[in-house]
């Protein structure tokens, strides 16, 4: 095609897309189409909690504007009711990113329990039904981040998270954590006597998340499933064949349930052991990088040591903010990403702010030899522009 042509066309992309409805819909609303399938040719871009950067973190908002800003998964964290229900919240209790605290008829459900070998004090979620958690309201964890959305949005089960995913327009993966395993299976207890690990597996096949890493079932509904605790992957191995990321905390922490150091976890002969199971890890990112004063010191040889027994590497979190960004970036968030992409070599990141991450991407990445035609050319453009949609 001529380039008049290609510029009229992209000229009434830009006005008709400026005018358009909101790209994705409200969950359960789509009919079965053919999408367009995730990309696997570069680091992975993984909505941690969502656009939580932007939205009260794993609401249903937040994934919404993740896949909207271009997510490759939407990652979450599942907990469980009292009653039994899987749900999408990342802390043990509910204090810090709910509204429980104006709640007066929950006032005596505060309570301490024991969690990782501490005590710890607030409202959990594992002493509430679904009904109960449902009229809650989520808000902002950190005080420097927009507050306009506070108690606009509730606590979403599983099973809506999942949903989301499908009825996005693209296909869109999910990553979600089994959370707090061991305190999980001490304080909610099922009527078939099965585990919260049970309970979670059984929720993906339910959906019909299964295949193992690249299969053509796993292209269909891609499904990265994560967690800190080693025995929960290895009995979930026996389960399903979706690949799975073991989780690796800080140097000073132990595995939750194995009460295994940080040097062990990372030697090669656990490494070799671990692939047996996962396909990965996902490591706190200043222990592949460690930091003094703000500043990044040698990379260790973490991620060399992962790919050597070729498992992938996708470290948490990556965050604009001048309070998370290392000295060394000069208060740039592209130039910390092109850090870790091209230098440190990483496979995915999870990050705060997607679109962030999806633009530096796009910018960053050659266009393939399959865009040398006006309508792949035409498609980039449009979804370069979608994220400035007016909804």
């Amino acid at each position: 095609m001529g380039s008049s042509w290609i510029g009229h066309s992209v000229l009434l992309l830009l006005i008709v897309g400026c005018g358009a409805r909101p790209f994705y819909p409200l969950p359960s609303k789509l009919v079965d189409r053919d999408r367009l399938p995730i990309q696997t040719s570069r680091p992975y871009n993984v909505a941690h909690r969502g656009s939580n950067g932007e939205l009260p973190e794993e609401t249903a908002a937040a994934y919404m504007r993740a896949i909207k800003e271009g997510a490759d998964f939407i990652e979450t964290d599942i907990l469980a009711s009292k009653d039994g229900v899987l749900i999408c919240f990342h802390d043990v209790t509910l204090d810090d990113t709910t509204d429980i605290a104006e709640h007066k008829e929950f006032a005596d459900r505060k309570t301490t329990y024991e969690v990782q070998g501490t005590n710890t004090t607030g409202w959990f979620p594992v002493d509430f039904t679904l009904k109960e958690l449902k009229t809650l309201r989520v808000k902002q964890r950190y005080e420097f981040r927009d507050q306009q959305y506070n108690g606009k949005f509730k606590i979403i089960t599983f099973e809506e998270f999942i949903s989301i995913a499908l009825d996005a327009t693209r296909v869109v993966g999910i990553y979600p954590e089994i959370k707090n395993p061991v305190f999980i299976n001490q304080r909610v207890k099922w009527s078939d006597g099965k585990r919260f690990e049970d309970q979670f597996v059984a929720t993906l096949k339910k959906y019909g998340y299964g295949g193992s890493y690249l299969s053509e079932d796993w292209m269909k509904q891609p499904v990265f499933i994560q967690s800190f605790a080693p025995t929960s992957l290895i009995y979930i191995s026996n389960l399903t064949d979706s690949p799975k990321i073991f989780l690796i905390d800080d140097v000073t922490m132990p595995t939750q349930d194995t009460n295994q150091s940080y040097w062990e976890i990372t030697s090669d002969s656990y490494l070799s052991f671990i692939k047996q199971y996962v396909v990965g890890i996902g490591p706190w990112k200043d222990t592949i990088v460690p930091v003094v004063n703000g500043y990044l010191q040698t990379p260790t040889d973490l991620v060399a040591k992962a790919h050597a027994h070729d498992l992938q590497v996708h470290p948490y979190t990556y965050r604009n903010e001048n309070q998370f960004l290392h000295f060394n970036f000069h208060q740039d968030p592209y130039a910390e990403y092109n850090y870790w992409i091209n230098k440190i070599g990483v496979d995915g990141l999870f990050t705060d702010f997607t679109g962030s991450l999806h633009d530096f991407q796009e910018w960053t990445s050659p266009l393939s030899q399959d865009d040398d035609n006006a309508t792949k050319l035409l498609h980039k453009i449009a979804t370069l522009v979608s994220p400035y949609q007016k909804g």
